[in-house]
């Protein structure tokens, strides 16, 4: 059971005691680890150990202490936490961003009893038009999913509902969170931090906004419609609105298989390859076409809907769901990123570092070394996309390709992000190019575990090209 949503359905008068509480819960966890971790850093510098307790058995011991605190509490403080790793490896401690990385998203479904009522009145007449299943196949932090029957068709949807009274408990849960951070001694107040926290904040509330996901969901299906890799179709669920409000989102019912799925390992080579091309496109699609990216690649977040599988070659569709956590691109950011890449294809380091710059990710100022740094990051993790006579011979098939699993390569060069973290010349990124670099790792991931084996270059070369194209004729108009 969800503690606070169940409070206030059944018990409203003792629900902001009960918000409190966990507000409490959070923050003395919080002080609790911080304080040991402090402690264990004092002892590392005066057993000349350094100036970071980050690297003890005892700091990562007490960091995932407080995650597993903080996952009790479920619902928003999971989001916050899960968010707190994807932004803050700039402004916490490794140790710490390090246990949240391991913060599962395992939240209870909250029982129909609780949540009937809720989505009674925000249906209004349309409620008594559904046959909902009480049982819900899935749930997360900020929403769980029920099927439904339109009784005039006979239809099956899906209904995506909102937690009850989640829009207001959102900030205060949130500024539980940043209080402990500070209380904790976790980060230092400053106008860096006021901005980084702003911007953690409004993306949690977009991603309650479901009037704002479905006019994204629309905007994805038409962009993709016609849209075909390798055989390859990609699907977006079509809405229906008459079911959809500010709390309910109810879409066409798909079936299909998770990328993780064991059935799925057992396509051929071929199917496999095709499938983890589409993907690829895809974000080439969203990044050079269209500027719109869906910013969130949990594996939850897709379906493979598969043709039959035991051919060797079959039509085969990749279905998107969630655009919650979308990312509309400025100008200005897809400027310098398309610059960045397009540099690093040419093995162009001073264009890649006035990319870099101008995304606001290193000092203009930096040294030689600091630009080098994060230039050979940057190479690193567009390894799959270089022409196939500079890829790592290590890394190949007896066909020159590309080995994406065996590459590890989300894994390598996680570890030079660290590295480059801590240097002096490191400027804390935007919030949208944390969302890229979750976007990148998230497709590279996707691809690996499909095991797939092909080279990129031709593939990012034609949208390059492309784009080239595009500017130059822009320059002339």
């Amino acid at each position: 059971m969800h503690p606070p949503l169940d409070v206030m359905l059944k018990k409203p008068g003792i629900f902001k005691r009960k918000a409190i509480s966990r507000s409490l819960s959070v923050s003395l966890a919080g002080i609790r680890a911080g304080g040991a971790l402090a402690v264990d850093s004092a002892m590392q510098k005066v057993m000349g150990r350094g100036d970071s307790a980050d690297g003890s058995e005892f700091a990562r011991r007490e960091a995932r202490r407080f995650v597993r605190e903080l996952g009790k509490l479920k619902g928003t403080y999971v989001k916050i936490g899960q968010m707190l790793a994807l932004f803050g490896e700039e402004f916490l401690p490794s140790v710490l961003v390090e246990a949240l990385r391991d913060l599962a998203d395992q939240t209870e479904p909250l029982h129909w009893d609780a949540l009937e009522s809720f989505a009674r009145d925000s249906l209004g007449e349309r409620f008594n038009e559904l046959e909902i299943d009480p049982q819900a196949i899935a749930a997360a932090s900020l929403a769980q999913v029920h099927l439904a029957k339109i009784r005039a068709t006979g239809e099956w949807i899906c209904l995506k509902i909102q937690y009850p009274g989640l829009a207001q408990v959102i900030d205060s849960d949130f500024d539980a969170v940043v209080r402990m951070l500070l209380l904790a001694r976790w980060v230092r107040s400053g106008r860096e931090l006021d901005s980084w926290l702003e911007s953690m904040r409004s993306h949690l509330h977009q991603e309650i906004d479901y009037r704002r996901e479905a006019a994204s969901t629309t905007q994805m299906a038409e962009l993709v419609a016609g849209v075909q890799v390798s055989g390859v179709i990609y699907h977006v669920p079509d809405l229906h609105r008459a079911y959809c409000t500010g709390e309910v989102l109810a879409m066409e019912y798909i079936d299909g298989y998770s990328v993780a799925d064991p059935d799925v390992a057992q396509l051929s080579l071929e199917r496999r390859n095709a499938l983890a091309r589409a993907m690829l496109e895809l974000f080439f699609y969203e990044l050079y076409d269209w500027g719109f990216l869906q910013s969130d690649p949990n594996f939850g977040n897709y379906l493979l809907c598969l043709g039959d599988r035991r051919k060797k070659t079959a039509p085969d569709e990749l279905a998107l769901l969630d655009f919650g956590s979308v990312l509309d691109c400025s100008e200005d950011f897809l400027f310098y990123l398309r610059h960045i890449i397009d540099a690093g294809q040419q093995q162009d380091v001073p264009r890649l570092v006035d990319g870099l710059i101008g995304l606001g990710c290193l000092r203009e100022d930096a040294s030689e070394e600091g630009r080098r740094m994060f230039a050979d990051f940057c190479q690193q993790l567009l390894e799959p996309l270089r022409p196939p006579e500079q890829l790592p011979t290590e890394y190949l098939n007896a066909k020159g390709e590309y080995c994406w699993a065996k590459s590890r390569l989300m894994r390598r060069a996680g570890k030079q992000a660290a590295v480059s973290a801590t240097s002096r010349h490191f400027s804390h990124p935007s919030r949208d190019f944390a969302l890229i670099a979750r976007k990148l790792s998230g497709v590279f991931s996707f691809i690996a575990v499909l095991e797939a084996e092909f080279n990129a270059h031709e593939m990012i070369e034609a949208h390059i090209r492309r784009w080239r194209e595009s500017e130059t004729r822009d320059e002339v108009r």
